[in-house]
């Protein structure tokens, strides 16, 4: 089993839509802690050797699983299974700060397959 490199954790990195800090990092999990900054969209994506679970901790989420929509608010909780399409989003003025637990046989960037993405990434 593979893991990203141990080096990243507490490690903070920019993208477009936010930011994400990897907390913890071992065989077969890794947790992050994901902000969403206001009108911050990521690519609606699956994973083909992951599943996650995604806290959130303050904030206002929509939340896209295959054809469904969510609202998440804090302390809400969703599951997203291997393979399922997914995308966070903050509609709000306001920050989203949610916990992503990974958990699979292959927990590296590569394994996002991007479906859509307004950052052309």
């Amino acid at each position: 089993m593979v893991v990203n490199n141990i080096n990243e954790v507490g490690k903070t990195y920019e993208r477009p839509w936010g930011n994400y800090r990897t907390i913890e990092m071992a065989n077969g999990y890794q947790v992050k802690v994901i902000t969403v900054y206001p009108q911050g969209r990521l690519s609606l994506q699956k994973h083909f050797k992951r599943a996650e679970h995604w806290v959130v901790v303050s904030g206002t989420l929509t939340v896209t699983v295959d054809k469904d929509i969510y609202t998440l608010n804090a302390d809400d909780k969703i599951y997203i299974p291997i393979q399922a399409v997914h995308r966070a989003e903050n509609l709000t003025a306001t920050p989203a700060v949610f916990v992503e637990v990974q958990i699979g046989s292959y927990l590296g960037e590569d394994d996002i397959v991007r479906i859509e993405d307004i950052y052309n990434r």
